[in-house]
């Protein structure tokens, strides 16, 4: 899925413990794939899938060599530990009263509001996809390579002029611009083109609407919901 690689990603939310890359002597690897998309591994097969960019789970167990090791392949004869990331907002069985969650009203006003500006879009609708991507954490990392507030992928950032997605204002502005391509794209409609920032604008046109993926269809209607509630406030 080449396509949705280079598209923003969703935030990272560690479910059992914060994702710590072993020392280099354990030979865990760091690829970086031609879409800019960012890889580890540890163990030698070359037909381990790239998770998607909702949902990823990595498996971390000992070998027969007595290695502990990282795979995105669910090991056969060993026992593991699940460190499973997601998309903050993405999760079809996320226990989050979207409702009710406390929101972020004051968190990098000038760097939106600026942003906003510049692109023509509501803040309010800005906030709630920084909201739905990192939960407003600005060193957000998953670990396909997506970057910051906004999540941007490191090929999107180059293609949108982001010298650093690390620093909040170069981070949200690109991320304003991708989400304001997304709108014009999509005739204005917020559903598809937030549906197009987590999936891609292909998959958006192919179903004519929002993709039937599980994680998609959770995002859209949460980022809906968070729309409403900044919007309120």
């Amino acid at each position: 899925m080449a396509e949705r690689s280079l598209l923003p990603s969703c935030a990272l939310t560690l479910l059992l413990l914060a994702f710590a890359l072993p020392a280099p002597a354990d030979g865990i690897k760091r690829i970086v794939h031609p879409d800019g998309s960012v890889e580890y591994t540890n163990t030698k097969s070359q037909d381990a899938p790239i998770a998607s960019t909702g949902n990823e789970t990595v498996y971390r167990y000992t070998d027969e060599n007595g290695v502990v090791s990282y795979s995105s392949i669910q090991p056969a004869n060993a026992t593991f530990d699940v460190i499973r990331f997601h998309c903050y907002a993405c999760d079809p069985n996320s226990k989050v009263d979207w409702r009710k969650t406390p929101l972020f009203l004051t968190r990098y006003r000038q760097e939106i509001q600026t942003a906003a500006s510049e692109f023509d879009i509501d803040p309010a609708l800005v906030r709630a996809v920084i909201h739905a991507e990192s939960a407003f954490n600005p060193k957000a990392l998953s670990p396909k390579g997506a970057q910051g507030l906004m999540q941007l992928m490191p090929g999107t950032a180059r293609e949108l002029g982001v010298g650093n997605a690390m620093v909040a204002a170069e981070n949200i502005r690109g991320g304003v611009n991708y989400l304001a391509r997304m709108l014009d794209r999509f005739n204005g409609d917020v559903r598809l083109a937030t549906a197009a920032y987590n999936a891609g604008p292909g998959a958006v046109t192919r179903y004519k609407g929002v993709p039937p993926y599980a994680e998609t269809k959770a995002y859209v209607e949460r980022v809906g919901i968070l729309h409403e509630r900044y919007a309120a406030n």
